[in-house]
């Protein structure tokens, strides 16, 4: 695509999430948009013939490698491209084990082979990963959709912990209905209005609540009236950006997204094979066939070019590839009135930190980069009294709320339990590797008997992974400057552009947490009277000892801060519009948007963010 002699209105930079629903808006108000993505192209969204395309791939070739994957784990449908690389949760290793691993980074595929994308200086490792490809980590989000608590906005003032947001719950109300309306959310107004979140009168979210599994009715009827440190432990319907039951609309017709409806595939993360669950290029195909929009894939922007006097950005020079497994083809600059890096958290600072050598580009109050978080999460998994058949339905359907907000917050971390529908997937492997060790000889079986085959092959499956359970508590993470992204000076990706280097741990507040999620799990597995598993998750990279326990933090794939909204220039890098305080015509959207974390999933409020900002840029012209 040859874009040399174009200007265009705006130019994003990243085709996933945030950039897919920015471009969709901004066309259909009219205003020219070019997308820089750094990956492939996904069959269909695209601006010109696919023939044009030096790759492109379709959701086919991404199940088929699925299925081929011996880890089914959140990146095995994907292939790594090495010229736009991204993390891997097979790499999570703890920090001793790490450093055994040469770097090999005069040899980059090799170095991404056996270290992971992540130069990762702990002292813990960030556990969480995401995509980089049309569509972003869309691809394997899991498809929560809850909106953040009032009180979620105003950590410091009413907690005296972390920074309020620059804006309250009720300025952003209508920004999560017109997010519910374009991810097609399913759920219940009444159900959701907990903690003080309120809805507009009359609303209906877009489709009807997905109906709850059977291990969420035996967790609402075993958790009836049970209460953990005075909090009631009540099971409620988690909403899902998924297609169940078309709501009735305020003019009389039914909510219609042309999609089909879930299949119950159990296995949302890392890939809905029928697209019932959203995902970004949803909105990219929308945003295209407004005429206003071009994407330019296997385009990876490097710089970000400022005009000394007036601190304006004049343009993003950007490299291409042929291959994933190729080097540099051409490189390039492109021109726009108005600027959005749309990237995900980690990409995105370091894109700003590799510009404008020394100081970076929006680095005024010195936050880009700073204040990494994610949701950490405490699983705890064992076997129901009795068979509530797992691995059906999507991946999960409820959830444990009431958690999430009290005085508590002054001292420790609140959190979510997010209940799963897929066994002893996560912290297991299952049903692979319990499999492996039913029939092995040597196999270490928890329960039952090992070397098993036929009729007792058959009773060992029945009796055991039937009854497979597992909840996650996703941890509340303060902003802290200690923990931040940095481009490595000594380790490069394929196309000779550095990759990030982390620096992360998790504090007293965060650890509290862990310690109050224990207990609350041993609280619920007695009044349900399950069976405890045990044994350590097999994914043991982010492990940790506090007040002489051992505990395994998994990664949530929310990936947070690193140029946070505030108040003015000196705290944060954008306004609450996320308009950036140093350059006038330059907005950073995404989750690195967050100032705190609170517990929500984040994609429905960054998603809700983007509308808001869209909103100003198209005032701005």
């Amino acid at each position: 695509m040859n874009t040399s002699n174009k200007e265009y209105d705006v130019v994003i930079v990243g085709g996933g999430w945030a950039g897919s629903l920015l471009a969709y808006k901004l066309a259909a108000a009219n205003k020219t948009v070019l997308v820089l993505e750094s990956g492939v192209a996904i069959d269909g969204v695209t601006s010109s013939d696919d023939n044009d395309q030096p790759e492109t791939y379709q959701r086919g070739d991404f199940m088929e490698t699925f299925y081929l994957a011996m880890a089914k784990t959140p990146e095995s449908p994907y292939v790594q491209n090495y010229n736009a690389p991204r993390p891997s949760v097979l790499d999570i290793r703890t920090t001793a084990e790490d450093d055994k691993i040469p770097d090999n980074c005069n040899q980059p595929v090799k170095s991404i082979d056996t270290k992971g994308y992540f130069i990762q200086k702990g002292p813990m490792p960030f556990g969480s990963t995401y995509e980089r490809r049309g569509g972003g980590t869309s691809w394997h989000w899991l498809g929560t959709s809850l909106r953040l608590l009032p009180k979620d906005f105003k950590m410091a003032s009413e907690y005296k912990v972390g920074v309020d947001w620059p804006m309250k719950y009720e300025d952003l109300s209508p920004y999560y209905d017109e997010a519910e309306y374009e991810i097609g959310v399913s759920a219940d107004v009444e159900e959701q209005a907990i903690h003080g979140i309120t809805f507009s009168k009359g609303y209906v979210y877009p489709m009807a609540k997905i109906p709850p599994t059977l291990l969420d009715v035996a967790m609402t009827t075993g958790l009836k009236n049970f209460h953990w440190q005075n909090i009631e432990m009540k099971v409620t319907g988690t909403p899902a950006g998924r297609n169940g039951t078309p709501n009735k609309m305020k003019d009389g017709t039914y909510y219609d997204n042309g999609r089909r409806q879930c299949q119950g595939n159990t296995n949302c993360t890392p890939i809905c094979p029928i697209q019932a669950k959203y995902d970004a290029t949803i909105s990219m195909k929308k945003a295209l066939m407004t005429g206003n929009v071009d994407i330019m894939y296997q385009a990876v922007a490097y710089d970000i070019k400022i005009d000394k006097l007036t601190q304006q950005v004049t343009g993003i020079m950007y490299k291409t590839y042929e291959t994933i497994n190729g080097g540099v083809k051409d490189t390039g600059v492109v021109t726009g009135k108005k600027y959005v890096i749309a990237a995900n958290a980690i990409e995105a600072a370091k894109l700003l930190l590799m510009s404008n050598a020394p100081f970076g580009v929006a680095n005024g109050s010195g936050q880009v980069g700073k204040n990494l978080m994610d949701h950490p999460v405490y699983l705890a998994w064992g076997l129901m009294p009795k068979s509530t058949f797992p691995f059906r339905g999507p991946l999960s359907t409820s959830g444990i709320e009431t958690t999430r907000d009290g005085d508590f917050r002054k001292t420790r971390a609140a959190f979510r339990i997010e209940i799963g529908n897929e066994g002893w997937n996560w912290p297991g492997g299952a049903p692979y590797t319990q499999l492996i060790n039913i029939v092995s000889p040597g196999g270490a079986v928890a329960h039952g008997d090992r070397n098993s085959f036929g009729s007792g092959l058959r009773k060992q499956i029945q009796k055991d992974f039937t009854r497979q359970f597992r909840i996650g508590f996703l941890m509340e993470q303060l902003p802290d400057a200690n923990n931040y992204i940095v481009p490595s000076k000594k380790c490069m990706d394929n196309l000779g552009i550095p990759r990030p280097e982390i620096h992360y741990d998790l504090n007293k507040y965060t650890r509290e947490g862990f310690k109050a999620a224990a207990d609350a799990a041993k609280a619920i597995f007695s009044q349900l009277k399950v069976e405890n598993a045990n044994t350590p998750p097999v994914a043991t990279g982010g492990q940790f000892k506090y007040d002489n326990v051992t505990y395994y933090s998994q990664g949530a794939g929310h990936v947070m801060g690193t140029h946070r909204m505030g108040f003015n220039k000196y705290d944060s890098v954008t306004n609450a519009d996320m308009k950036s305080w140093d350059h006038d015509n330059l907005y950073i959207v995404g989750c690195g948007s967050f100032p705190t974390t609170a517990t929500a999933n984040p994609t429905l409020t960054m998603s809700a963010l983007c509308f808001k900002a869209a909103d100003a840029i198209i005032k701005s012209f």
